[in-house]
């Protein structure tokens, strides 16, 4: 079973027959991408809202990586619809490329390459420079803003 991100519809990805995806992704969709959602939907596309407690899951491993803040919720429900369903995830997001591989989720890429490793993200304070391995609001120290860093 493959679950398609937004982006499979956005770019005429050629899906096999067992395919799914959550609700969310048909409300980001317009135009064209919008007619060949409701045509998979249509054809038996399998529409899975995932459970609380895999959510829970996947945040927590989106939390650890650091990618938390770059996934949108439909991102989290697309993780979490591929782990419960034992599935590919169809996407070109590098975010969600991350927190799959910490999951051992399969992804299927669509119109650019793949992440080629795993990061755990840190984060650093645009005021003193200091480095954190979480993502806080503020600068515990200073009281400044925090950016993501790659950690290498």
């Amino acid at each position: 079973m493959e679950i398609l991100d937004a982006s499979a519809f956005i770019n005429e990805y050629d899906a096999g027959d067992d395919i799914a995806t959550v609700p969310a992704v048909g409300a980001e969709l317009d135009g064209e991408s919008s007619y060949r959602y409701d045509a998979l939907e249509g054809a038996g596309m399998y529409i899975h809202v995932p459970e609380e407690a895999v959510i829970g899951r996947i945040e927590r491993a989106a939390s650890e990586s650091g990618d938390k803040d770059e996934l949108s919720e439909t991102d989290i429900e697309l993780l979490a619809a591929a782990f419960e369903l034992d599935a590919k995830l169809v996407t070109d997001d590098y975010a969600m490329q991350n927190v799959a591989e910490r999951l051992d989720i399969y992804v299927e890429f669509i119109a650019r390459d793949g992440i080629t490793e795993q990061r755990d993200w840190d984060f650093q304070c645009q005021g003193c420079g200091r480095v954190f391995d979480e993502n806080k609001d503020r600068c515990p120290i200073c009281g400044s803003g925090l950016t993501r860093k790659n950690p290498s």
